[in-house]
């Protein structure tokens, strides 16, 4: 059973993760946590010393989380098939938000890279372990003839990667699932995927 200060360090982690989810790291303040947890400021300071600490959990957390949709998206019969599962995937989850919010991992890169380094390769560990995930699944569908083989596979996972992280934004701009299901589209074309 989880103690009184692991509850309040959770509370802590959900909330600031859904207020910068919409505000950003930097639009998102110590006032805004307070007021959303219902926390005094000392406690907020005791489990973290300070917004930076609680932004980089934050972070972890939301990379722990993506892993897992990651693991339970990408399922199939075939490679191929997971790869199409999971561009799916993608397209509900951000669905369901209604486009709001967008990827934390593309948001921190785009405010945060050139103001803190810690930031900055957090997000870019991250990226390097989606592709590298992807890249497997890449492999092995060329390997039975389901994707392009002319490109290597880290090479095509890397452009999965960005390209699914401007779909995100556009489909975040625009409140709409197209710019989004275009870029899985125009994806499954690029990749030969059957």
């Amino acid at each position: 059973m989880a103690t009184k200060g692991e509850i309040t360090k959770e509370r802590l982690i959900t909330e600031a993760a859904r207020i910068i989810r919409r505000k950003g790291f930097t639009g998102t303040s110590v006032s805004d946590l307070i007021a959303a947890t219902g926390i005094k400021k000392g406690s907020l300071y005791f489990h973290f010393s300070g917004k930076d600490e609680l932004g980089l959990a934050v972070l972890g957390r939301s990379r722990d989380w993506f892993m897992e949709f990651f693991e339970s998206s990408l399922t199939g019969d075939t490679p191929g098939e997971c790869l199409s599962n999971f561009f799916d995937a993608v397209v509900s989850i951000h669905s369901k938000s209604g486009f709001v919010g967008g990827c934390i991992f593309g948001n921190t890169a785009l405010e945060m890279s050139d103001g803190d380094e810690r930031y900055a390769a957090f997000v870019d560990r991250f990226f390097a372990e989606m592709a590298t995930k992807l890249e497997g699944f890449i492999a092995a569908a060329q390997d039975s003839g389901q994707v392009r083989a002319d490109l290597p596979a880290d090479t095509l996972a890397l452009y999965i990667v960005m390209t699914l992280e401007g779909g995100i934004m556009l489909a975040r701009l625009r409140k709409d699932e197209k710019p989004l299901r275009l870029c899985f589209d125009t994806l499954k074309v690029f990749l030969q995927l059957d």
